[in-house]
């Protein structure tokens, strides 16, 4: 009955982060990765990387958050 009651606002809370999510962890993946571009001369090679490990980082912590909140809770 208790968790019933939490349940709107954790889904709240779900909803909230994971746009954040999904804007901030390629933004750090590009920057690093246009900081060692920038430091090895390298062209565009890292920040591609860096951009896409971002996006991958963030679909795992999306599926991991996703996966811990349809748990039950008991």
């Amino acid at each position: 009955m208790e968790d019933d009651k939490y349940s709107g606002y954790r889904q709240l809370a779900i909803a909230t982060i994971i746009p954040v999510i999904l804007v901030v962890a390629p933004l750090i993946g590009y920057y690093a990765g246009k900081w060692v571009d920038g430091e090895l001369g390298t062209g565009k090679l890292f920040m591609i990387i860096g951009l896409g490990l971002g996006f991958g980082a963030a679909g795992k912590e999306i599926y991991d958050l996703i996966r811990k909140s349809s748990r039950n809770p008991k």
